[in-house]
């Protein structure tokens, strides 16, 4: 099977240090919604891992980042495409919980679902070390985008074998090529 993880915020959609908060709020990266609809009629399923602390903060509830999700998934079907499965963590980043990103409790949750062991060479791509580092954890190959806070975690020490893209089309591009 042909699997691939996404972070949310800052590879789909634009990110907000102010959290995205709403439908309206939740506004695509140029070119991603595509991307994710052609690796949906490759033969890829797609997986979407977020932390959504705005959740525990009192920043919105569960009904709209549901609304959230129903739009991506829309916006992807209109393009021929889906998306699989969305597993997100609700938690703050004091809570302790094992699912918010970079401990690798969503990444279980997926390979779960998937009844797989692990995520050995499944491609995780993110904007932050932390969701390069919850997906190594359970073997996946780690690909940065600089959108996001993508140029941000460029100044940091990246894990072996990151590959960097400007963005998630273009990691696409890359994956359908190979």
């Amino acid at each position: 099977m042909k699997l691939i993880v996404l972070d949310r915020d800052g590879v789909i959609n634009r990110d907000s240090d102010a959290f995205v908060k709403s439908v309206e709020e939740w506004i695509p990266i140029p070119g991603s919604i595509e991307a994710i609809a052609q690796l949906s009629k490759a033969g890829w399923k797609v997986a979407v891992a977020t932390n959504q602390s705005g959740i525990a903060r009192g920043l919105f509830n569960g009904e709209t980042l549901e609304a959230m999700h129903d739009k991506l998934r829309q916006l992807v079907n209109g393009q021929g495409g889906r998306v699989d499965l969305i597993v997100h963590c609700a938690h703050g980043p004091d809570d302790g919980c094992d699912c918010r990103k970079p401990s690798p409790g969503l990444f279980r949750q997926i390979a779960q679902h998937y009844a797989m062991n692990d995520l050995t060479g499944i491609p995780v791509v993110g904007d932050s070390l932390r969701d390069l580092t919850a997906g190594l954890a359970l073997g996946c190959t780690p690909y940065l985008v600089k959108t996001g806070k993508g140029e941000r975690t460029l100044q940091k020490p990246l894990p072996e074998g990151t590959q960097v893209f400007s963005d998630l089309a273009a990691v696409v591009q890359h994956l359908l090529q190979d």
